[in-house]
């Protein structure tokens, strides 16, 4: 029998990848501010999010989840914001138009700003200091002061994540996402490359469409095409601050961490007895999971049956992140593990985390080839087990970085420096982010 579940029993759990508070007395100061704090989401948006999972695990719908590696604080403003949803929305656009299925937009945005390391400290020159765990925890300059901890930057971060939560309304309900603004969202450095006009190409059909539906008396100002349904998502790693937000619906009387619409558990942080397990089985929001090749299967059945204990349709999403080379050897006893016990999941692909390698320049980075093989892979072994490919899970920016070689413009490695922006991992540019979108909608329409 499983013990009573508090937003806070996850404290008598070990808690993995947590920050080292020089302050306890600040930190549990800072989280007891958060925990004043209105919620940056709602349980009714949560519960729609959920339904929508719910047809993704059965094939009527894609979940496209993508954004910053790890937002940074600076970059909390309008524009940037603005170009990271644009290329979300040119990626949905192509994979319903061209895939021929609904697409649920899920952003890596609006509270993705811890990261788990595999160590907690890094060489700087002879120097040994912190690592960087994100700007909710402290700063990347690497220098022993700025890596200290500070809980008050948890406190930013949820101001940041406020400020992003009403502009990513504002845009997606104001009429910026709008289909009759499909042609507005490519961006310049975009429009000249061949994806830039095979968008421009799928946006005339589009334009053409809605065009017809007037001339033959459909109304078109209605909010199915004039809004654009957008959740947010990030690993809830700070459990302090998850703690925080997490707040009773006072219609159902259920829990929901309302601090995203969707939350992942990380691979380095799924232990069966850990902290992280513990408070995830609580909350009712959608949870993510990834699993990397290093899994038993064992174990993940366990967890699963501990998240999702009544089976509910679009409660869970299997994040895998194997790397094109171990795709193939461990993607399918899995998928026949899971298949066998009968559990309801959404199966999303993570090709990103398992492809990333050490560029000649020395820049850490991913091939495009690469990840586009690991999600060929596995669509095709989804297909031959007779499971359905639910979703993709990317790290991609809408700026004009190079950071991933390889696409449509070859970027190679001497060419990382010209604008490699990441603190942490690599991303995907516009131009690769909807380049992957077209290949995507080709495995979706077969």
């Amino acid at each position: 029998m499983e013990r009573q579940w508090t937003k806070s029993s996850w404290q008598d759990f070990p808690a993995l990848q947590q920050p080292k508070w020089p302050d306890k007395g600040a930190y549990n100061a800072a989280v007891e501010e958060i925990s004043r704090m209105p919620p940056l989401v709602f349980a009714g948006e949560v519960r729609a999010l959920k339904a929508m999972l719910a047809k993704a695990e059965e094939g009527r719908a894609f979940l496209l989840q993508g954004g910053d590696c790890a937002e940074d604080f600076s970059q909390c403003t309008a524009p940037a914001i603005r170009e990271t949803l644009k290329v979300i929305l040119q990626m949905a656009v192509i994979l319903t138009y061209a895939g021929g299925k609904p697409v649920i937009k899920v952003g890596r945005i609006a509270g993705q700003y811890a990261k788990p390391r595999s160590s907690d400290t890094e060489k700087v020159g002879d120097l040994e200091i912190p690592s960087y765990r994100g700007d909710m925890v402290n700063s990347p300059e690497p220098t022993p002061e700025a890596r200290v901890p500070d809980p008050r930057r948890m406190v930013e971060g949820y101001y940041k994540a406020a400020a992003t939560m009403n502009i990513l309304r504002a845009f997606t309900r104001g009429g910026y996402a709008a289909l009759h603004r499909v042609h507005a969202w490519n961006q310049e450095f975009v429009k000249n490359s061949p994806m830039g006009r095979s968008y421009e190409r799928l946006a005339r059909h589009i334009a053409a469409a809605l065009k017809f539906m007037e001339c033959i008396g459909l109304d078109t100002d209605i909010p199915q095409l004039n809004q654009a349904s957008f959740f947010t998502s990030h690993e809830a790693l700070l459990l302090g601050y998850e703690e925080a937000l997490t707040r009773q619906d006072s219609t159902t009387g259920d829990w929901y961490d309302c601090s995203a619409h969707m939350l992942w558990i990380g691979d380095r942080t799924r232990q069966l007895d850990g902290a992280h397990v513990e408070f995830f089985r609580g909350v009712h929001n959608p949870i993510g999971m990834k699993v990397g090749p290093n899994h038993d299967i064992g174990e993940i059945k366990q967890i699963i049956a501990r998240l999702n204990p009544q089976n509910e349709p679009g409660r869970l999403t299997l994040i895998t992140r194997f790397g094109k080379d171990k795709v193939e050897k461990h993607l399918p006893p899995l998928i026949r593990a899971i298949k066998s016990e009968g559990f309801r999941v959404v199966w999303s692909c993570d090709p990103m985390h398992g492809n990333t390698y050490t560029a000649s320049t020395g820049h850490k980075t991913r091939n495009f080839d690469d990840i586009l093989q690991e999600i060929q892979c596995f669509f095709e072994i989804h297909w031959a087990e007779g499971t359905v490919p639910g979703g993709v899970h990317f790290e991609l920016t809408g700026d004009n970085v190079t950071e991933c070689t390889g696409g449509g413009r070859n970027i190679v490695d001497e060419e990382l420096l010209r604008n490699y922006q990441t603190n942490c991992d690599p991303r995907l540019n516009a131009e690769q982010s909807l380049e992957l979108a077209f290949r995507i909608a080709e495995m979706i329409r077969s």
